[in-house]
Order: C-alpha cells, then sequence, then structure tokens
C-alpha cells in the first residue's frame, strides 16, 4: 500500500479539526505552533503558551510583528481579545495542574504504549531540553502528538 506523506500545514488542519469547542489548548514548539492558523471561527479556543500567553491567535501579517508579543518557540503570535499574560511560573501552574484540555506536542518518535521522544536531535541549534513538554504530557487530559 502506497501513501502520500502529509504537508506540515496539512497536519495541523487536521489536528485543528480534533479541538473541541471551548477547550484550553497548548500548542508546543514547532509544528504544532502552526495550529493556530486553522482554527475555525465558529469555535471558542484558547490557546496556551508555558511562556504565559493564554487566549493568543495566530502570526501577524508581515510587517505587524510585535517583537514582544511571542510564544514559546520565539515565533510571532497575535493576541485576542480578552487575552492574558502572566509569569511563566503561573503558566507552568496551570499544566501541572491539570487546566488545559489539551496538550499538542511535536515529537520524533512514538512508542507503541505512548512514550515519546522529542527533544534532542543533536543538531548545533535544537531545543536543549525537553522545556515544558514533560509538565503538558502529565498536566494535560489529553495529548495530541504531531510529528512529520
Amino acid at each position: 500500500m502506497s501513501y502520500q506523506k502529509l504537508s506540515r500545514d496539512q497536519i495541523a488542519q487536521r489536528v485543528a479539526q480534533d479541538i473541541p469547542d471551548g477547550a484550553y489548548v497548548n500548542l508546543g514548539i514547532g509544528l504544532p505552533t502552526k495550529i493556530a492558523s486553522y482554527l475555525p471561527d465558529d469555535k471558542d479556543i484558547f490557546l496556551h503558551s508555558e511562556n504565559g500567553l493564554l487566549a493568543f491567535g495566530p502570526p501577524p501579517a508581515a510587517g505587524e510583528e510585535d517583537p514582544e508579543l511571542i510564544n514559546a518557540g520565539k515565533e510571532f503570535v497575535t493576541i485576542l481579545e480578552g487575552g492574558s499574560f502572566f509569569h511563566h511560573g503561573d503558566s507552568f501552574a496551570m499544566m501541572r495542574g491539570g487546566h488545559l484540555d489539551i496538550a499538542v506536542l511535536g515529537a520524533f518518535q512514538v512508542a507503541a504504549n505512548g512514550d515519546l521522544a522529542n527533544w534532542h536531535t543533536g543538531a548545533p541549534d535544537a531545543i536543549p531540553a525537553v522545556g515544558g513538554a514533560m509538565d503538558l504530557a502529565v498536566g494535560a487530559k489529553k495529548v495530541f502528538i504531531t510529528t512529520d
């Protein structure tokens, strides 16, 4: 059987379809951040970033970037009406306390039992540690994994 590999945008579109109305969702670094651009307008979905953002939106249009408005992956985002900013300690309390409905994480490998490897490639510019993924994998009510 042959198959055609999905693009990163197609993966993001597919995951966005599975996020229910009213969900509080953390988007991990990398591929998961693309999901912000594909959320349906008819759902209220509250995006969380571990650096202390709640209710952010997709990247801004070119030329409208605010260097002080970034997600945990240092990518530009927009803030939605009612959005909030807070200390990363409070953000991790939300993550560890079970206050997020879904965490969408990127991964290099996923085992049959659900264990995931997502933090080291050996590349010189790679993220050097697991970051918040460990807290999200345990603290979120559901974990979605994206990989390409």
